[in-house]
């Protein structure tokens, strides 16, 4: 049994959250210079390779990696994920990282909406409240109707609920299956969908940027070791808040790095969203501890 510390958990998560944000820069300049499907496609194979290795060491090795209780749901989590990651990843492009992340915060509130019709979990009406309040700050962030609306400014918004599907039918296979099985199928049957898709926008790679592929496909290993880490030592509740420091880190990178710009109402609009959110989580706590 892997011993509790919290504080080392959250530290985990910071360099979690910074490795995934460094992920995002790097998904940016190769899908600004090449095919977003190829892109993720060669990310997908070493991810596969990464989550297959990982479930030959485990106990019961591969053959228990395999075996599922969901054996349709499994796949569809993975489908899920590849194509939330290949959206986001055009939301890089097209928005660049700050405000993408900044609308992308907005998951851990489409979670706890649909928690309910999803999963069957009751929602309080002080959580509903929360809910609400972190879409003003979508709504502030997008500023409908002040501004010319960029129809892309909604792709960062499908890719976060795709990403709380995601994270709901993960929680809904947890019931039976470990979360070892979830890992190792995420990773391959993504793999398998972008090589579908993927290979046939195969595209020449400069030296340098193969060079790039390849930090950003050791920063998705080690991004997922990390995470892994962090909620094997710490409980998911203590950790998880930390998880909004990927919005800081982010906008830090694509200020700095790509000479992007944070406007005014993307920053008041994300601390609305991630205080709405920081609440959802409180309260998931508290209830948590009150049935415990």
């Amino acid at each position: 049994m892997t011993v509790q510390n919290t504080r080392l958990g959250i530290w985990l998560m910071i360099a979690t959250t910074f490795v995934f944000a460094v992920q995002d820069g790097l998904s940016r300049h190769l899908a600004s210079e090449y095919n977003v499907l190829m892109v993720v496609m060669i990310r997908y194979w070493f991810f596969a390779a990464f989550v297959t290795a990982v479930a030959a060491r485990a106990k019961g090795g591969l053959r228990a990696a395999i075996k599922t209780h969901h054996p349709v749901l499994q796949p569809l989590r993975g489908l899920l994920l590849a194509t939330e990651i290949c959206v986001m990843v055009m939301g890089f492009v097209l928005l660049g990282l700050v405000e993408s992340h900044a609308v992308f915060a907005a998951y851990p509130l489409l979670v706890a909406a649909l928690s309910g019709p999803v999963l069957g979990e009751a929602v309080g009406w002080r959580r509903w409240a929360a809910i609400g309040v972190g879409f003003v700050g979508v709504l502030i962030i997008l500023q409908p109707g002040i501004k010319v609306f960029a129809p892309a400014a909604l792709v960062p918004l499908i890719a976060a609920l795709m990403f709380a599907l995601y994270g709901l039918l993960t929680r809904y296979v947890g019931r039976k299956d470990a979360a070892s099985v979830s890992f190792f199928w995420t990773g391959v049957t993504g793999a398998v969908c972008m090589t579908l898709v993927g290979v046939w926008h195969w595209e020449p790679m400069s030296q340098s940027d193969w060079g790039y592929m390849a930090i950003l496909c050791c920063t998705g290993a080690l991004g997922h070791y990390l995470l892994i880490r962090a909620y094997e030592v710490a409980e998911a509740s203590a950790v998880q808040p930390f998880a909004y420091l990927q919005l800081v880190f982010a906008a830090m990178i694509g200020i700095s790095v790509f000479g992007e710009v944070l406007e005014p109402n993307v920053a008041v609009g994300a601390c609305v969203v991630i205080a709405a959110g920081l609440f959802t989580l409180w309260r998931q706590r508290v209830k948590a501890a009150r049935q415990g």
